[in-house]
């Protein structure tokens, strides 16, 4: 959230070690969501209503500029993973704007399960606010139905659960961080989480505990009924449109009133063993915060990173109307590429040479066909494409890391295009999850253009496909292209030849102050 102008950010901490328990909020602040300052938790286990854990919620800014926080707190430790009710915390002084202290009123929880499943119902949203109540949801599951339960409140202190669910689907199990919010149909501002005039429509999105996978559909928030309806045109369900297509989970979105923008926060988990994390001393990060809005087409979300990471832009590399052939690379020197930030366009003059999208491919889990097809074709030879980025690179390509395109032309006459952020020969380390990640990008391919921008940063790989129309999170854990020792290639491995419109690779430096 946005306070007396410091951005606050509020995550899951165990400060007793990199694996999961001891759950308190951790806290920074900063003045450009780039460096942060580290602050003592904001809310630790301490009372009968959290005894046991201070798990995932929001925060909420009340009129009179008040914060609040919601929160699931565990009463008991079974059954497993915990029972489950809902919290309120809010400021000692609200004069301070880094908000240090937190208390919680005696009077939670303000929400308890009654019929619901105990050990499934968490991860309270911010409220918004309409028809004289405050609302809100709550994540849940009733056997493998994903349920969001609707609540309201005149105080914010007494809450009662409406009669029906603000939204729920079969066969999708259990929903986590459940986020709610407008967005406008007409650019690329953020509105506040109460707007509902002027062109609006909704973000219903949920982090699957099934799947590890989140989906997001856009729609229509029936205030009188306090009932959310999905597009007829979006796949409600695990094969849903996501905001990333890669290691991204329990997101949460904010709006930022100083710069009339969303933001979207996502988290990444690691993909070593708790061996190695435990040694290393840590595990999971926050991804680069990400300003969020509507494609002009209402068909999906846009994303982007948020600008003052260019602040952080050090030695640039310039290029400009290069052409790759097939098989051919290109070095990318002069930039500290194992932390650099590159942005691409690439052309190319046919569509004709564009593979034959394999009619057997309907046959894979429709959910996943995306990294299906990127494990099956990867960077073997094509027709137009795979072309890309080959990141984090060793010498003689032991290890690498590529994010490429390929375009494909199916049965009826139509081009598919497959964006893959591929970490299969990211390490020689064995013990490594090394996904295809994988996602399709809804562009017309017939201007015969596509860009890429990659964030590169050590173990993480954040890939925005056509302006942040397909984005792609990787994190991987090189053995041998580590710091001064990695690389960076340009390549093409179509048979047709691809020209490089447009390059521009920065070095990029560290914050200032980081956690």
């Amino acid at each position: 959230m946005y306070y007396k102008g410091y951005y606050h950010l509020f995550y899951q901490y165990n400060p007793k070690g990199a694996v999961w328990g001891n759950i308190v909020w951790a806290h920074s602040v900063s003045k450009d969501m780039i460096n942060w300052i580290s602050l003592k938790p904001a809310i630790i286990p301490s009372k009968p209503f959290d005894k046991y854990g201070c798990w995932s919620g929001s925060a909420t800014i009340l009129p009179g500029n008040k914060p609040v926080i919601l929160y699931t707190g565990i009463i008991a430790k079974k059954p497993k993973p915990g029972y489950q009710v809902q919290n309120y915390a809010i400021p000692a002084n609200y004069s301070d704007p880094f908000l240090k202290e937190w208390i919680k009123p005696d009077d939670n929880p303000i929400v308890k399960p009654t019929h619901e499943n105990v050990s499934s119902f968490r991860d309270p949203t911010t409220a918004w606010f309409n028809n004289g109540r405050w609302k809100m949801i709550v994540g849940s599951k009733h056997n493998h139905r994903g349920i969001a339960y609707l609540y309201r409140s005149r105080d914010f202190v007494k809450w009662t659960k409406a009669k029906h669910t603000f939204h729920d689907k079969p066969d999708t199990g259990m929903w986590e961080c459940p986020d709610f919010y407008p967005v406008s149909t007409c650019g690329t501002n953020g509105l506040e989480t109460s707007a509902l005039v002027g062109g609006v429509k909704h973000v219903f999105k949920v982090s699957l505990d099934a799947t590890r996978f989140e989906y997001y559909t856009i729609g229509t928030y029936n205030t009188i009924k306090d009932k959310y309806y999905p597009g007829t045109t979006f796949v409600d369900g695990w094969a849903g449109l996501r905001y990333d297509y890669g290691n991204f989970y329990a997101s949460k979105t904010f709006f930022d009133p100083g710069q009339n923008r969303r933001i979207l926060w996502g988290w990444a988990n690691e993909s070593s063993t708790a061996l190695e994390d435990t040694t290393k001393g840590w595990a999971g990060i926050q991804l680069i915060p990400r300003m969020v809005w509507l494609h002009p087409s209402g068909k999906q979300l846009m994303q982007w990173p948020i600008h003052e990471l260019e602040n952080l832009r050090g030695d640039r590399l310039h290029q400009t109307d290069v052409t790759l052939n097939k098989g051919e690379m290109l070095e990318v020197n002069g930039i500290t590429v194992a932390q650099a930030d590159v942005e691409v366009t690439f052309t190319f003059s046919s569509l004709d040479e564009a593979e034959t999208f394999d009619p057997e491919w309907s046959k894979l889990p429709f959910e996943n066909l995306a990294m299906e097809i990127c494990g099956i074709k990867g960077t073997k030879q094509g027709g137009l494409g795979p072309f890309g980025v080959l990141t984090l690179a060793s010498k003689k390509l032991e290890e690498y890391t590529p994010v490429f395109f390929r375009v494909f032309k199916t049965l009826d006459n139509k081009h598919k295009i497959l964006m893959c952020s591929d970490a299969t020969h990211s390490s020689l380390n064995k013990k490594v999850y090394k996904p295809p990640f994988a996602g399709f990008v809804d562009v017309d391919i017939r201007k015969k253009k596509l860009s890429l921008r990659i964030l590169i940063d050590h173990s993480v790989v954040e890939s925005f496909g056509e302006g942040g129309m397909t984005v792609i999170t990787s994190r991987v854990y090189p053995t041998l292209a580590v710091g001064r020792n990695a690389h960076l290639y340009l390549f093409n491995n179509g048979t047709e030849s691809i020209t490089l419109e447009k390059f521009n690779a920065w070095s990029m430096n560290s914050p200032h102050v980081m956690n």
